[in-house]
């Protein structure tokens, strides 16, 4: 009797898995599936799920909002995936009809009801509630065949591709950007649900759904994965308001995803310790205009442990590539191809611990945006210690990496409650075994805004009347040098003690002839430049005992072709990614090539 009723733990779960049930979820019925398993909406099935069930999405535009409160475990994850083949497209807008032709001149405009009042706790109805995004961080959005309408903020304003959201009349006016004079046959959708898509179970996975339109805010996403262990793959986040999609829960696995055209980020994550991401792609983000100082680009990641980025692209977002802030800890982007964004490439601001090797950094940094100095190169470090740059390739940015460094604090991840923030700043920090090749202002910029001379030696320590800004009065400069000092601001501090240490370096300055540039062009600054700015260098700070200036000959920089001769300088001093770079070639010619 005891041997009956024993069963071995491989059994128990051979029986588990065979209990879980494939949901279907479609448009109209499906003759070939049961009806007991079979649902018209994605929430439905949502409402389902226990761990080890899959719901299968079949082709269909799902105008929903869909909530997973139930969890998976690691042996049996939920699912939720496109069926095979399905253009499956979950949205926040919905399709708007009654419309009714004004009898104004001077165009077809149309109105319709409008019911939806966002942003109720704005004077503005937007965030942020400042002038600068009064019609920038509005949230209403309006597409007519897939082609979006531009938002106005008065009826008399309303024009040719625009629309305007009365919200005290209750109606909304669009003209289209063809002066269509019919809208019956014309498929007008309007952005009703901010945050639609909403994994809070843990083990939850997502998988070949694309994700479009929402009436999110700034800073909020419109897909959000809060779930442990949640996985999301080969998923496309598209034309949001604001951001794609925010990652909040641990060990969330990102693969083959594309965060694209959204209105201020393509993705953003807070508290998602060992985020993963791999073979994704995020392009041509804020294309609202968000305030590129504040919170806009391919995205931004917070207060997050861990972090590894790899074999990634971030290409064309307008503002940041990819942006660390505040108390980040031990992230890696390794063999990513960053290009191409308008301003810095990668920002690691406030935090600890970047680890970025084997990555290509091209045409970043060149939109001139306004206060972007120390944030327009390949990377930026800002007041982040304990960072290692090496075997990366800087090729005709506007700068190639950049410290940039003022006075700044930052929450740690795991502070108590009510915690002082601490200070922070650029030290303890490896750049090495990096080429620099062809690099519009610099191969590297040291953009120290600070007082204190901590950027030069201790012997150097003599240009206190270069050190106050004349912009700045006098007493200003004494005054918030005093309260910086009383808040706990670091003393005693120089080069040495800094520990910056750039080694092996190859630098390629082009026609630009610039090599080395330490200091703001506001405060005492220093060229090294041609090619006896590295002898200078080294005397004068100390840095680059193994750096050289040498040619970097590469096949062709327009189709990111980096392939280099045998014999190339990169190679023998390893300054030269290892690995593949998705987008890029890298290796060696087969036959020498010119530029």
């Amino acid at each position: 009797m005891m041997r009956s009723v024993f069963v071995f733990p491989w059994v128990l779960a051979l029986s588990s898995v065979a209990q879980a049930t494939t949901y279907h979820v479609a448009p109209q019925p499906l003759a070939s599936v049961a009806p007991e398993v079979q649902f018209r909406t994605i929430g439905e099935a949502a409402k389902k799920v226990v761990a080890g069930d899959v719901v299968l999405i079949h082709a269909g535009v799902y105008r929903e909002d869909v909530r997973v409160e139930a969890s998976g475990t690691q042996a049996q994850p939920i699912r939720f995936e496109a069926a095979p083949g399905a253009n499956v497209v979950v949205t926040g807008a919905d399709v708007l009809s009654g419309w009714r032709k004004e009898g104004e001149t001077g165009g077809n405009v149309f109105s319709t009801e409008w019911k939806y009042k966002f942003l109720g706790f704005s004077k503005t109805m937007a965030h942020p509630d400042d002038e600068e995004h009064r019609l920038i961080g509005r949230v209403e959005q309006v597409f007519v065949g897939g082609y979006a309408l531009r938002q106005v903020l008065s009826r008399d304003k309303v024009t040719r591709g625009t629309f305007f959201a009365d919200t005290e009349e209750g109606r909304l006016y669009i003209q289209t950007a063809n002066d269509m004079r019919d809208l019956n046959n014309a498929r007008v959708e309007a952005s009703t649900r901010g945050e639609f898509w909403n994994i809070n179970g843990a083990w939850v996975q997502t998988r070949g759904i694309r994700f479009r339109y929402a009436a999110n805010m700034a800073q909020h996403g419109m897909a959000y994965f809060r779930g442990a262990h949640d996985s999301v793959l080969d998923c496309t986040f598209e034309s949001a308001n604001s951001s794609g999609a925010t990652f909040l829960g641990t060990d969330i696995e990102v693969q083959r995803c594309t965060f694209q055209d959204n209105g201020q980020l393509g993705f953003g994550a807070a508290g998602a310790h060992r985020l993963h991401m791999v073979g994704c792609l995020t392009q041509n983000n804020n294309v609202k205009n968000f305030s590129r100082g504040w919170e806009a680009g391919g995205d931004k990641i917070v207060l997050s442990r861990d972090v590894v980025i790899e074999n990634s692209r971030f290409l064309r977002n307008r503002g940041t590539g990819l942006w660390f802030d505040i108390g980040n800890e031990n992230a890696q982007v390794r063999n990513c191809l960053v290009a191409d964004n308008e301003d810095v490439g990668i920002a690691y601001e406030i935090s600890y611990g970047l680890h970025a090797h084997d990555n290509i950094f091209a045409g970043n940094g060149l939109a001139d945006s306004s206060g972007a100095w120390g944030w327009n190169g390949g990377i930026t470090v800002s007041s982040s210690p304990g960072c290692v740059i090496e075997r990366n390739l800087f090729v005709g940015n506007k700068e190639g990496f950049q410290f940039r460094e003022a006075n700044r604090t930052t929450p740690r991840i795991d502070g108590p409650a009510g915690a002082k923030e601490e200070w922070v700043w650029d030290h303890d920090e490896t750049i090495q075994n990096n080429t620099f090749a062809l690099n519009h202002n610099a191969g590297v910029w040291g953009w120290f805004d600070v007082s204190d001379e901590r950027q030069w030696p201790q012997a150097l320590h003599q240009f206190h009347e270069h050190e106050r800004p004349s912009y700045i009065p006098e007493a200003d400069f004494a005054r918030d040098y005093q309260a910086n000092l009383d808040r706990g601001a670091p003393t005693g501090l120089s080069l040495e003690k800094l520990n910056i240490r750039f080694n092996n370096n190859l630098y390629d300055p082009g026609d630009s002839g610039a090599v080395f540039h330490w200091g703001t062009d506001w405060r005492y600054h220093e060229y090294f430049d041609g090619t006896d700015g590295l002898p200078k260098l080294r005397a004068r700070l100390g840095m680059e005992q193994g750096g050289v200036v040498a040619p970097f000959p590469f096949a062709d920089y327009l189709t990111r072709d980096f392939r280099v001769p045998a014999g190339s300088t990169a190679l023998k001093m390893k300054a030269y990614p290892q690995g593949n770079i998705p987008g890029a070639l890298t290796g060696v010619l087969p036959v020498t090539k010119g530029r």
